[in-house]
């Protein structure tokens, strides 16, 4: 039997490399996770490693391995450190854990990282301070070794001083960068310091070098698949096509486009003496550019500032250049040309160009919401619901489309669907007072009234002065039997909008009901204002007096109400009554008269 094997202790140098491991394989944990998003376990990752490593500090001390320390894992587990609490937005953490790295003289080039604590301040808005750390960087940077890093850091100053209200600073950053090596945001920075300033010209200058700065990138015929491609070639296309590095540059491109785009609208109503012009003079520098394909959005930015400015005629006349144009751009287009007719209310004209567009570009989204419209405002309310259903197939967080489905799902009486829409609506527009309103509105018709107050009630802390929301939630809580509440909603909202003739009239009823006349008689005569050519609120005015025993005030309210409107029975009924009451002479004369009414009313009927 062979003797068992008896297992030896762990060396310290065992032990301190085991540890080692383990700390960097909480620090790539914790990069992977902050990567991802996962901020929180990205932190606590990362002060899991930093913990550990101070626990091996201890254990080389004791070992008397002091003079073994891995400088490269301190930096890292320092570094990783402060960057998880920057993506937590836990700033002064940030700043101590940099500048443990920045006042540690063993780090050869840890003075750059004031870079990231100059982030951190600009983020703090504390623009003074990231200046300052920017400029200390900038200090440590061999400008001919690492220009792009100058650069970079230039950018960031010229930011800060932009955000300061420094522009001549600004501009002084941001030229300085653009010499070092140019690029697409200091430029666009640029332009728009320029504009602070309102130097148009040189608005004109940085935009044609905005313009001439290539993208980088390839185009993406690379993706494309040749005719004589075999299964290997596609699969390998297929794989590379939305790969990560594919996305990237996607959004580079669709950054250095926006840029642009951008600039071109900031500039176009300041460069020339009408926006127009400014626009043609940035299209045509555009076409010029590597970046041609920009100038037909461009040309419908254009018509949509016609339209801002209320130029219905220059905007229709721009937007129909396109209809001959490439598919995507004339779909563009006719959308656009769909919601002029639209809002012109020239519906026929609205769902050519609807269609016109969808034919185009049958994945528009857009134009599906407008063909939607068309439909709705015909009476179609399933057609349009179809098309909004389609649109958010295409986009499902496209809000008009949710926000119209909605709306034609309630007028087909579908009220749940409809409810289920609005609440997904809710999900992404939180602070929508419209929102609020439907859903609420859609409890109350499924007569679901619980909810429908809760909702009314959210959307009071949203519009509390609205008096539409006020009466509402009074009309829920009367049908409920609670009077009291819905006497005090009534009475807010007839405070905010005191012109109301059903608020004043049902406070004057429930002032009446309640035994307190006198209250009753001050809406009453409110509404006599309002309407003076309606009998009724007369004659409640006049009954009130009566009730309180003030009966020759009433007769004589009566008697004026009679004048005015000789042919009211219901007055003369009055009359009749009280002269009766009274002992009143006149009492028979107004019998008289109120036979004569009577008779002249059955005529009047027979008539009809």
């Amino acid at each position: 039997m062979a003797p068992t094997k008896v297992k030896s202790e762990d060396t310290p140098e065992d032990t301190i490399k085991l540890l080692e491991n383990k700390i960097t394989e909480l620090l790539e944990e914790s990069v992977i996770l902050g990567s991802k998003g996962q901020h929180k376990l990205a932190l606590d990752k990362a002060k899991a490693a930093a913990k550990k490593e101070r626990i091996l500090c201890t254990q080389r001390d004791q070992a008397s391995f002091g003079d073994q320390i891995n400088l490269d894992l301190t930096y890292y587990v320092l570094f990783n450190l402060a960057n998880q609490y920057q993506a937590n937005q836990l700033y002064p953490e940030a700043l101590n854990a940099y500048l443990m790295i920045v006042k540690n003289k063993m780090f050869n080039h840890g003075g750059r990282l004031r870079v990231n604590m100059g982030n951190v301040y600009f983020a703090q808005k504390k623009y003074l301070q990231a200046v300052k750390m920017y400029q200390m960087a900038l200090d440590l940077i061999s400008e001919q070794q690492h220009k792009h890093i100058t650069s970079k850091i230039l950018k960031n100053i010229g930011s800060a001083l932009l955000s300061m209200g420094r522009y001549q600073d600004a501009i002084a950053s941001f030229e300085q960068a653009m010499v070092e090596v140019p690029c697409h945001t200091s430029v666009y920075n640029l332009i728009l310091t320029y504009f602070a300033v309102g130097d148009s010209e040189k608005m004109k200058k940085a935009f044609e070098r905005l313009v001439k700065i290539p993208c980088g990138l390839d185009n993406d015929e690379k993706y494309a698949l040749a005719t004589d491609a075999d299964a290997q070639q596609k699969l390998l296309l297929d794989a590379i096509k939305d790969d990560s590095l594919a996305k990237w540059e996607k959004e580079k491109r669709g950054t250095v486009e926006r840029y642009i785009l951008s600039a071109g609208k900031v500039i176009a109503p300041v460069i020339a003496p009408s926006f127009a012009v400014g626009y043609d003079w940035c299209i045509e520098k555009v076409k010029l550019s590597p970046y041609a394909h920009l100038a037909c959005e461009l040309e419908i930015s254009k018509a949509l500032t016609f339209l801002k400015n209320n130029d219905v005629p220059h905007a229709t006349e721009t937007l129909k250049i396109f209809e001959k144009k490439d598919s995507n751009m004339a779909s563009t287009a006719s959308n656009n040309l769909a919601f002029l007719c639209y809002h012109e209310s020239d519906l026929t004209q609205a769902e050519k160009y609807a269609d016109k567009s969808i034919k185009e570009d049958r994945y528009n989204p857009h134009a599906l919401v407008n063909k939607g419209c068309c439909l709705f405002n015909k009476g179609d309310y399933r057609g349009a619901a179809s098309h909004f259903e389609e649109a958010l197939r295409m986009d499902a967080t496209l809000t008009e489309a949710m926000h119209n489905l909605g709306i034609a799902y309630k007028q087909e009486n579908r009220f749940p669907e409809s409810l289920e829409v609005f609440l997904k609506l809710h999900s992404i527009l939180p602070s929508s007072p419209n929102v609020f309103f439907m859903i609420a509105d859609l409890y109350d018709r499924m007569d679901d009234l619980p909810n429908a107050m809760e909702w009314f009630l959210q959307l009071l802390s949203l519009t509390p002065t609205d008096p539409d929301v006020l009466t509402r939630l009074a009309d829920i809580f009367e049908r409920d039997h609670d009077m009291s509440q819905a006497f005090q909603y009534r009475y807010e909202a007839y405070k905010y909008y005191p012109s109301d003739i059903s608020n004043i009239s049902w406070l004057g009823a429930y002032y009446m009901e309640s035994q307190f006349v006198e209250k009753a008689i001050v809406f009453f005569e409110r509404a006599t204002q309002i309407q003076p050519g309606e009998v009724r609120w007369r004659l409640m005015v006049a009954s009130c007096h009566r009730r309180i025993g003030n009966y020759q005030l009433a007769l004589q309210m009566y008697k004026c109400i009679h004048e005015q409107f000789p042919e009211n029975t219901e007055c003369l009924k009055f009359l009749v009554h009280m002269c009766t009451d009274l002992g009143l002479k006149e009492g028979s004369e107004y019998a008289t008269r109120l036979k004569r009414a009577e008779r002249a009313k059955e005529l009047r009927q027979q008539r009809e």
